[in-house]
């Protein structure tokens, strides 16, 4: 048939044992002559439901015969202008091909055997190729495993050699007169964070001091800087230099300006170094980092450019560890002997997963708030609160306070909801039911919607000097509203925000949603949480719920391990697709994401490292160059 507007639609009805569906192709005449009364096809697409009848809108299509069987699995690849799905999979069946003949499987036999494991070649093949799900999925734990094997086998690799190194011993010092600056008192949990960092530093074992190695875990807000801050002192007063490297220019900046001027009333030289500091004041940095004339260096990935160099570095700290790869903590480290490591996450991870995943690393947990914090009042609601919303929004400002509306995507492109990836359609359930807000869109939206109120916009494809200047508006309470996407999750301290809104909530995990939490809450003011979804699904509800329930990020983490599996916490990217170049890349991980095959792959290494700790038996020789290869990767950006 022919509509007034002159689009042609084809239509037939198809069926198989299980039932029938009618077939829809707009602007595609031809169709007529491809599919006859009788002809079997298999067809699919996205499925859709109108008027009690199943619909498939222009689906891809290919003929069944007898002489060639259709697979019942097909690879889907990411394509781009002039490549087509047949192509790359004739590519990838003559590579398979090849290679199946080549191809030494790195993995020990007796680990392969003890974790039921398939051989790498049966594994590459059915990833692309798979006959049946089960082909499928043990193939997929069998390349998942490698990837934590990997990266275990890093941690244990660090961890080992840890033990038997000699760290630079610290002075014993008084720290009242960094204290008695400080507006509060430390609770018991940054007391026992700074007690063990002394103990790593000063004291040693047996008057011993190897080279420190731990990490603090803390809850949002729970005060892991200060404690980084007494350690940057306590490594000054020693006559030695330290680093503070932060994952994003914002954190970066804000550090300097919360610590410069504490330091200096205690006569301590800071210094900011970071990406798009200018090439004369970098130079300038350089030299005062190498004559010594520096103490305390905050800034960027900057800070492990080769053109860095310490006359005397001490102290190494990361914060928001989980943005960056062992090696890239390892390459800071590295510019000097035996300097010590303190690393800071405000992901709080489940104790199962910080042994593992932190192996190399000695733990502090910081498990109280500071005194007089008020609880962020968290809600649930769907789009049918949308004007509510608004007129929340514009109390809390008019109230004195300031708003924070996070999206998970930066514009219209990428909130496409159509299947794409195997991933998606095998391992994933699709839950979100509406396209993805986007920032820039909802900005503009926002400020039609609100144009007495002053509305930024942040995210991360902006240029760093716009992200700085959005955010010293919102930070001085200029802009009283910032719509975002997760740029502002990590370490972002603005006390009179008292609202944050989240959209397409169902899209992050609960870790990530705690982190978002923690922007308001800052102040004395009442805070307010609230996580917008209009999905329905079951396994959604549950998770929001517990968001809404629950306050505590540890438990908040234990439950999101049990819903999500531990693939969230060791994911390399943000929302924003903010990757790190080189390194740990988890893919099959994330897919297959079972926390007992996580474990299990780290047993492994462990065991593998405590037999041969330089890998260096003939049996481990292709583990130890794919372990080189790893970490040996371009690192120097993150892109």
């Amino acid at each position: 048939s022919r509509t007034k507007q002159g689009m042609s639609i084809s239509k037939f009805k198809a069926f198989d044992e299980s039932g029938t569906v009618e077939v829809i192709f707009f602007n595609s005449p031809f169709v007529k002559d491809v599919f006859h009364v009788g002809e079997e096809f298999r067809f699919w697409g996205k499925l859709s439901l109108s008027k009690n009848t199943l619909q498939l809108t222009s689906p891809k299509y290919e003929a069944y015969s007898e002489q060639r069987i259709l697979p019942y699995f097909v690879p889907v690849y990411p394509l781009t202008h002039g490549i087509t799905s047949s192509f790359l999979n004739k590519l990838s069946a003559s590579a398979l091909s090849i290679a199946s003949t080549e191809i030494i499987d790195p993995l020990p036999e007796n680990i392969r055997i003890k974790y039921k494991l398939p051989t790498l070649n049966y594994s590459l093949k059915n990833i692309h190729f798979p006959p049946n799900s089960d082909a499928l999925r043990t193939s997929v734990k069998r390349i998942a495993f490698d990837e934590m094997l990997y990266f275990g086998l890093g941690i244990s690799k660090s961890a080992h050699q840890k033990k038997f190194g000699t760290g630079i011993k610290f002075s014993k010092c008084d720290l009242t007169p960094l204290l008695s600056l400080l507006p509060y008192e430390l609770t018991g949990s940054q007391k026992k964070a700074v007690n063990d960092v002394y103990e790593d530093t000063v004291i040693g074992t047996d008057g011993k001091v190897s080279p420190m190695s731990r990490i603090i875990i803390g809850d949002v807000g729970s005060g892991k800087t200060v404690c980084a801050t007494i350690a940057l002192y306590i490594c000054a007063k020693s006559k030695y230099q330290s680093a503070l490297m932060a994952p994003t220019e914002i954190l970066a900046k804000q550090h300097y300006a919360e610590l410069s001027s504490l330091f200096s009333t205690l006569g301590i030289k800071t210094e900011l170094l970071l990406g798009s500091t200018t090439k004369k004041e970098k130079n300038r940095i350089y030299t005062a980092i190498e004559d010594g004339t520096c103490d305390v260096i905050i800034g960027t990935h900057a800070i492990i450019s080769e053109k860095v160099k310490f006359k005397n570095l001490g102290l190494v700290i990361t914060d928001e560890q989980h943005r960056f790869g062992v090696n890239q903590r390892a390459v800071l480290r590295n510019k000097a002997n035996s300097v010590h490591m303190l690393v800071m996450s405000a992901t709080p991870i489940p104790r199962t997963l910080a042994l593992t995943m932190y192996g190399d690393l000695d733990v502090s947990r910081i498990t109280e708030m500071p005194k007089g914090r008020k609880r962020v009042n968290t809600f649930v609601v769907d789009e049918t609160y949308r004007a509510r919303l608004n007129d929340f929004i514009t109390k809390q400002v008019l109230s004195g306070g300031q708003c924070y509306i996070v999206c998970p995507a930066i514009e219209s492109s990428e909130s496409d909801d159509e299947l794409t990836s195997t991933e998606e359609i095998l391992f994933s359930e699709k839950e979100s039911a509406n396209k993805l807000k986007n920032a820039i869109d909802y900005a503009e939206n926002l400020r039609q919607t609100l144009p007495t109120i002053k509305i930024g916009l942040l995210h991360g494809k902006m240029k760093a000097q716009e992200k700085s200047d959005v955010m010293n508006d919102f930070s001085s309470g200029n802009t009283k509203v910032l719509v975002s996407t997760t740029v502002i999750e990590v370490g972002v301290n603005v006390p009179s925000a008292s609202l944050i809104i989240v959209e397409n909530a169902e899209n992050f995990g609960l870790a990530q949603l705690h982190q978002l939490r923690g922007r308001v809450g800052r102040g004395s003011r009442q805070s307010y949480c609230v996580l917008v979804s209009d999905v329905k699904t079951q396994k959604a509800k549950e998770r929001l719920e517990v968001m809404r329930t629950t306050y505590n990020g540890f438990e908040i983490a234990e439950r999101d391990l049990i819903l999500r599996g531990p693939g969230d916490f060791f994911s390399t990217n943000s929302s924003e697709n903010l990757r790190q170049s080189g390194g740990f890349d988890f893919k099959m991980a994330k897919i297959y994401n079972d926390n007992d095959l996580f474990i299990e792959a780290f047993e492994a290494a462990k065991s593998i490292i405590e037999e041969d700790p330089n890998l260096l038996l003939p049996k481990n020789k292709l583990l130890s160059e794919e372990l080189n290869r790893i970490l040996t990767a371009d690192y120097s950006t993150i892109s």
